[in-house]
């Protein structure tokens, strides 16, 4: 019987007072562990879940109509025909838009309502400078009399739709996405389309500056790993002096270094390689050159961290059992840095797809990643439903990535490999 087993036994044959004891001190145990980790997690909760928690909670939100047309939606949810509403729910309606007239709740209803349909700001405007109606008039002949839209059901479809207290249209509208006047999701008209090929450029140059970085930090590494300890730790004070400097700094010394009139093309110059400046400021080639000099770190350490791990005893075999060296290091080096490969390719990719700074500055319009339209739309347009749902399409990205990193490297990869 092996020694857990007798334990085991031997707690079960233990009389009932011995039990007692021992759960009361594995709950005090517990309870130590849980004081610990409570002020870490009330901290990660407060500073990190609840903050991204409530904006992705903007992203399906819709305030506009919902709360300033409160009569107006709940007469609506009753109709559901070609033909147009009844004379209620356009009395509602006019009465409605007239207590909102010269507040701010106009300004959100027009708004909200020219994000579904481009125009009806417009209408709405227009409609509330003839408002209020008299009593005795129809207000379906004056509302249809002021602009003949309202005599549309099209518009009335929009209103009911954009009426619901939670919306989809912020999350299709990042994927380029939008609901037809039939309520069916369709793709957003050619000239509306601008989400999906950003996000496509996102995850092109993140995926070009992780392999850049890959095809750079992986000798870089190695050479620390096999090189003596005094060479080795000069090695690193060199990959971490870039984290001593500010990302601004850099930037700005890039920009110095780049321009038409900056050192490395007055050095071409002078060389005679070139006969005018080369463009390199403001494009995608500073753009890439500026995200290398900041992540590369994080592709190396990683890699190092893996490959200081690794015994030279395994080539060594190899080399004396006559295998090449080159394929010596591929069929058995390189596979045992898999793990660092992956984390250093995970880290760098999910931070080059949410870089804002970097491309902002060293990039043209071009060279604009989702970042970018979030900060837009945080800090120039107030839009924060169209800023959460792009955060949102980020967020649900970099998920996916860590699941499939997890899978295939992290601890679940025994459990996914046993399961298959």
């Amino acid at each position: 019987m092996s020694d857990f087993a007798a334990s085991a036994s031997a707690i079960d044959g233990a009389d009932p007072d011995l039990k007692r004891r021992m759960r009361r001190a594995e709950r005090r145990r517990n309870l130590a562990y849980f004081a610990l980790i409570l002020p870490l997690a009330l901290l990660v909760l407060v500073a990190f879940v609840w903050p991204i928690a409530s904006l992705l909670v903007r992203a399906v939100e819709n305030e506009g109509i919902h709360d300033n047309l409160p009569q107006t939606v709940a007469a609506l949810r009753a109709w559901d025909g070609p033909e147009l509403p009844d004379e209620r729910v356009y009395r509602l309606l006019a009465d409605e838009l007239a207590q909102a007239k010269g507040t701010p709740k106009l300004a959100a209803i027009a708004t909200r309502l020219n994000r579904e349909e481009a125009g009806l700001r417009s209408l709405v405007m227009k409609t509330a400078r003839h408002l209020p109606l008299p009593a005795d008039v129809s207000a379906k002949e004056a509302l249809i009399a002021i602009d003949p839209a309202w005599g549309e059901p099209p518009i009335w479809k929009t209103l009911k739709r954009a009426g619901h207290p939670f919306t989809a249209f912020y999350l299709l509208a990042a994927l380029d996405l939008t609901v037809d006047a039939h309520g069916h999701v369709a793709l957003a008209p050619p000239q509306e389309r601008v989400y999906l090929d950003v996000l496509g450029r996102t995850f092109w140059m993140s995926f070009n500056v992780t392999l850049l970085c890959l095809l750079l930090g992986f000798p870089v590494a190695y050479l620390m790993a096999i090189l003596p300890v005094n060479r080795s730790n000069l090695l690193m004070l060199f990959v971490l002096l870039p984290f001593w400097t500010s990302v601004l700094v850099r930037i700005a010394a890039w920009i110095v270094l780049l321009q038409n009139e900056g050192l490395v093309n007055r050095l071409l110059l002078s060389l005679g390689l070139i006969q005018s400046p080369l463009p390199m400021l403001f494009n995608r080639f500073s753009v890439y050159i500026g995200m290398i000099h900041i992540l590369l770190p994080f592709m190396v350490l990683p890699l190092y961290s893996v490959m200081k791990g690794i015994s030279p005893v395994y080539v060594r075999a190899a080399l004396s059992l006559g295998c090449p060296p080159w394929r010596s290091f591929w069929t058995i080096y390189f596979p045992q840095t898999i793990p660092g490969v992956g984390a250093g390719v995970l880290l760098v990719f999910i931070m080059c797809m949410g870089y804002y700074i970097t491309p902002a500055l060293l990039g043209g319009p071009k060279e604009q990643m989702l970042s970018y339209f979030i900060a837009f739309y945080t800090n120039q347009t107030i839009n924060w439903n169209m800023a959460a749902a792009l955060s949102a399409i980020l967020l649900t990205a970099t998920l996916l990535l860590y699941a499939v990193y997890a899978l295939r490297f992290g601890p679940t990869r025994v459990k996914f490999m046993k399961a298959r």
